[in-house]
C-alpha cells in the first residue's frame, strides 16, 4: 500500500515509527499506540515510518488490512512500508559484525531447560543463566551433536559485557533494566526480535521509539545492543496498555475490539477515534489530526486504559 501524503518532508532529521506484527487486525489499544507514535513524531518535526514485523506469526491479508485501518483513522507516513522479512541481509551483517568481535556464542539449551535452570541473583525469571557461554571445545561439539539429533541449529547468543543498562523514557523516566546473553538468531534460523528491531530502526533513521509499555523491559537490552553495533540509541516513549475489564491485555477474544468490529456494529471511524481521544482526556477527537493539535504529551495518563465496549 502506498503511503498517504505525508505532512512533513522525509528529509526531516530523525524519525518515529509504528511497527505492527501482521497476526490479525489492530485492536483499539494498537490504534491508540499508533496515533500517539504518529503524533509524537509529527509534533517533534520527525518523519514517521511504518514497518511490518513479519518474522513470526503472519495472518494472510493482515498487513494490508492494518495499513488500511491506519490510513482510515488519519495517519500518514513517509516512504515505503518496510517488511522486516526482507531485511535479512542487514540482520546477517549485524550478527557477523558481532561474531568478528567475539561477542557471539552458540547455545544448545532448549527453552524448557532455560526456564528450569536456576537464575543468577537478581536476574528476572527466565533470564538466560549462561549455561553455554564458556563451554569447552568438546562440550560444544557434544552440543552440536545434540542439536543435530533434535534437527535444529544452535541458537546464537550475545556475549553481553554488562548486567544492566539505563535508558531514558518520556513517561517512565530513567529506567535501568537487566541485560542477559540475549538471543540473536533462534534455533529455527529466524533472527530474534531484539536484533531485528535495533538494526531496522537504525537503518530507517528512527531515533524515537513509541510503543506499548509491555516492551519497556526490552529497551535496555536493545539500547545496549545498539551501542555494541555502533548505532545511535533512540529515545523511548512507552504507552500504557489497553486492558479488558479484568485487567488483562486487550485481545480479540474480548469481543468487538477492532475498528472493523466497531464499524460492523454501526459505529463510524470517527466514533472509534473518539473513544481513543476520550481515553486520553481529549473528548471530541474525530481523526488523528485532532490529536496533533490538542494532545499534551506531559498529560499522558500512566494507568492502563480499561476498555469497556457495548456489544
Amino acid at each position: 500500500m502506498d503511503a498517504p501524503a505525508a505532512t512533513t518532508p522525509s528529509s526531516t532529521p530523525g524519525a518515529g515509527r509504528y511497527a505492527p506484527s501482521p497476526s490479525g487486525d489492530l485492536h483499539l489499544g494498537n490504534l491508540r499506540t499508533a496515533i500517539l507514535a504518529w503524533t509524537l513524531a509529527r509534533r517533534t518535526g520527525r518523519a514517521f515510518h511504518l514497518r511490518i514485523e513479519d518474522l513470526d506469526r503472519v495472518q494472510e491479508g493482515s498487513a494490508a488490512r492494518q495499513l488500511e485501518d491506519l490510513a482510515a483513522i488519519g495517519l500518514d507516513w513517509d516512504g515505503e512500508v518496510v517488511r522486516q522479512s526482507e531485511r535479512g541481509s542487514a540482520h546477517d551483517a549485524a550478527i557477523t559484525h558481532l561474531v568478528e568481535r567475539d561477542l557471539v556464542f552458540e547455545c544448545y539449551c532448549t527453552r524448557r531447560e532455560i526456564q528450569d535452570a536456576p537464575s543468577a541473583p537478581h536476574a528476572p525469571p527466565g533470564a538466560y543463566p549462561g549455561t553455554c557461554r564458556e563451554l569447552s571445545p568438546a562440550a560444544r561439539e557434544a552440543g552440536r551433536a545434540r542439536m543435530r539429533e533434535l534437527r535444529r541449529e544452535p541458537a546464537l547468543r550475545l556475549r553481553a559485557g554488562t548486567r544492566d543498562w539505563t535508558v531514558q523514557d518520556l513517561w517512565a523516566g530513567t529506567v535501568t533494566g537487566s541485560v542477559d546473553d540475549l538471543v540473536l538468531r533462534r534455533g529455527d534460523g529466524v533472527v530474534a526480535y531484539n536484533l531485528a528491531v535495533v538494526v531496522d530502526d537504525a537503518a530507517a533513521g528512527v531515533d524515537q521509539v513509541t510503543r506499548a509499555d509491555d516492551l519497556l523491559s526490552s529497551a535496555p537490552r536493545q539500547a545496549y545492543l545498539a551501542q555494541l553495533l555502533g548505532l545511535e540509541e533512540p529515545t523511548y516513549a512507552h504507552v500504557p496498555l489497553a486492558v479488558n475489564t479484568d485487567g488483562a491485555r486487550l485481545a480479540k477474544r474480548d469481543g468487538a475490539v477492532t475498528l472493523r468490529d466497531r464499524l460492523e456494529r454501526g459505529e463510524s471511524t470517527a466514533d472509534v477515534v473518539g473513544r481513543i481521544g476520550d481515553s486520553l482526556g481529549l473528548p471530541g477527537c474525530r481523526t488523528a489530526a485532532d490529536f496533533l493539535e490538542r494532545w499534551d504529551p506531559s498529560a499522558l495518563v500512566h494507568e492502563p486504559w480499561v476498555v469497556e465496549l457495548p456489544s
